[in-house]
């Protein structure tokens, strides 16, 4: 869960929601791809990365009140099956510091496992699995773990590649119900401004919507929200560069009264392994 990824507090509690867009958050299997850099059993390989943020900002909304994030992940992706169309497991690891306004600093570790396929001449791309959300440091009490039932579709346009991720939770964070969280993601390469053959660039922008049946539970001030992301990614010399914007539709009364849902500017450098 590159790629690339918060949650909220009830409103007693406030702020906080879940996770990743691409290169900064969250267990969406980022790494479980076309990657091969340490070989693993089966077959398989193993990928990792470290990632230093300025904030851990998934779904718009900071759950580092707006602090740097250190996040570390590995990656497991077996051999392909040997079908008609390439097709493979994957299983992730992720982690990430948090500091929830109530509970303090903690640490946020994420699971997630699934099968991704590609079609068309690897144009199409099919991922469906499990994430499992863990919180270390809050009291397990207020039932911050869950597990969200993950689909991603996408394709590959050349010119650009579109893709739609849905996340379907029975019970989700604090639990709030049943929750659904849509995104779509449009990443465009920028080959005009290539410089040589180690450095790229690529532009994003995404839109999602979270709908949470009991959402005073869930610590937003309706039953959903919008969130939307722009950013520019620069790979140079193995090292990845992000620059992005995020906001929501909350206003800061709907979050505790902080900026933490406002619209801001984050910066990430992400070094797989």
């Amino acid at each position: 869960m590159a790629s690339s990824t918060i949650r909220s507090i009830p409103p007693s509690a406030f702020g906080l929601l879940l996770s990743l867009l691409c290169l900064v958050c969250g267990a969406e299997g980022v790494l479980a791809d076309d990657n091969e850099r340490w070989p693993a059993p089966f077959g398989g390989f193993f990928n990792a990365t470290f990632t230093f943020a300025t904030d851990y900002s998934f779904a718009g909304i900071s759950q580092t009140k707006n602090s740097p994030a250190y996040q570390m992940g590995i990656d497991y992706r077996s051999k392909d099956f040997g079908f008609d169309i390439p097709l493979w497991f994957y299983a992730t690891g992720w982690g990430s510091n948090i500091d929830f306004p109530t509970t303090g600093p903690g640490i946020e570790v994420d699971l997630a496992a699934g099968f991704k396929a590609r079609a068309f001449k690897r144009k199409l791309s099919l991922d469906i699995g499990y994430i499992r959300y863990t919180f270390l440091g809050p009291p397990a009490d207020l039932n911050y773990n869950y597990g969200d039932i993950n689909l991603n579709v996408g394709y590959d346009f050349d010119v650009a590649t579109l893709a739609a991720r849905v996340r379907v939770s029975p019970n989700s964070f604090g639990a709030s119900g049943f929750s659904r969280n849509i995104r779509g993601l449009l990443t465009v390469p920028l080959p005009f401004l290539r410089i040589n053959d180690d450095i790229s660039f690529k532009a994003y922008g995404s839109l999602g919507n979270i709908w949470v049946e009991r959402f005073d539970l869930y610590g937003i001030p309706s039953p959903d929200y919008w969130y939307w992301q722009l950013g520019l990614v620069t790979s140079a010399y193995g090292f990845d560069l992000s620059v992005a914007y995020t906001d929501t539709s909350i206003e800061p009364q709907g979050c505790g009264n902080t900026s933490y849902c406002s619209g801001r500017v984050f910066f990430s450098i992400t070094k797989p392994f």
